[in-house]
């Protein structure tokens, strides 16, 4: 999720804004209620462009964070790494939610070309991955996808850099399990404390000045990974 989450970033939840997650035995993850979807109680679905807390589908003891792109009924493709979305309710509610500039038509249908850019400047490509055949296809170009009903489309911010719904599919409603609700400590590859990061909610990171610290803590540690592999 970088820029928008840092690595060391550390996150209080609002565990029960999808409904009420079944409870688990800690680090082994076994249901102490069997047989139920993962919650015990249904609550709310998450809206398009949500950040979202969730277990990794095919391992569910791993709990990754990505932003919901499409929800259930919505269809999508990728093309040339920008992300086309088509609305489950159809071209009429699509002209109301965009611009005309912002749409293009495909398939008889309507689609919003990089829907999420201008609300979330978080969201961003890297300009060394290239399609040479070293990356995975899935980055440049995907078919188009139709969101099974009751899952969500999942991806990354970072998106040149992130496992996502590109690669293993919707995530079903039963795996999640919150979204993030402010970062109450964060530090640093070099063990220093972030104070301005602290007890700001993902969308107060989103703010300009944020992002630019961000952007540039961001490179620093891709040169440094860079230099050590």
């Amino acid at each position: 999720m970088k820029d928008s989450l840092l690595v060391g970033d550390h996150l209080f939840a609002k565990k029960f804004a999808y409904g009420i997650p079944t409870p688990t035995i800690p680090f082994l993850e076994i249901p102490l209620i069997p047989n139920t979807d993962g919650h015990i109680y249904n609550g709310d679905k998450p809206k398009r462009g949500d950040i979202v807390i969730f277990r990794y589908p095919l391992d569910i003891k791993l709990h990754y964070v990505k932003r919901c792109v499409a929800t259930e009924g919505d269809e999508l493709f990728v093309n040339n790494k920008d992300l086309y979305l088509h609305l489950r309710e159809g071209d009429d509610y699509m002209k109301l939610q965009y611009k005309m500039d912002e749409l293009i038509e495909y398939g008889g249908k309507l689609w919003a070309k990089k829907p999420y850019q201008n609300l979330h400047h978080g969201i961003h490509h890297d300009e060394h991955v290239i399609q040479d055949g070293k990356y995975p296809s899935q980055i440049f170009n995907t078919p188009i996808i139709k969101v099974p009903q009751n899952e969500y489309f999942m991806m990354g911010d970072n998106r040149d850099h992130s496992a996502d719904s590109r690669y293993w599919g919707s995530v079903p409603y039963g795996l999640l399990q919150g979204t993030p609700w402010f970062i109450y400590f964060s530090m640093g590859d070099d063990w220093e404390i972030r104070w301005d990061r602290m007890f700001k909610t993902p969308t107060d990171l989103e703010e300009k000045k944020h992002l630019d610290k961000a952007v540039k803590i961001r490179k620093k540690e891709d040169i440094k990974e860079y230099i050590i592999s």
